[in-house]
């Protein structure tokens, strides 16, 4: 396996001719903006042909979409936004019966 990479989301999506760069970001340990609330940095690019894009968007629908039916996450029109720019996503934690 290779390494592994966290980001907190996305940034900025941006189509150059047919391919696509996706900027992924994560909240700043210390840097922070005018409300106290951590900044979002760059921590990685995707870069992918439109065509793989596509085929990437399909599968990550059929994620969503379990995931709502599972209950795991919300519909977005349901949550309101966030102040630090990053669109709220409300996950419900499973408890697992090996930790109280």
């Amino acid at each position: 396996m290779r390494e592994q990479l966290f980001a907190d989301g996305i940034s900025e999506i941006t189509l150059v001719g047919s391919t696509l760069r996706i900027d992924l970001v994560s909240l700043s340990p210390t840097e922070r903006d005018a409300n106290n609330n951590p900044r979002q940095v760059l921590c990685q690019r995707i870069v992918m042909p439109v065509e793989g894009f596509a085929s990437t968007f399909n599968l990550l629908e059929q994620v969503m979409q379990r995931l709502l039916n599972d209950g795991l996450v919300m519909d977005q029109a349901a949550v309101p936004s966030s102040s630090n720019g990053m669109e709220p996503t409300t996950v419900r934690q499973r408890v697992s019966p090996n930790f109280p």
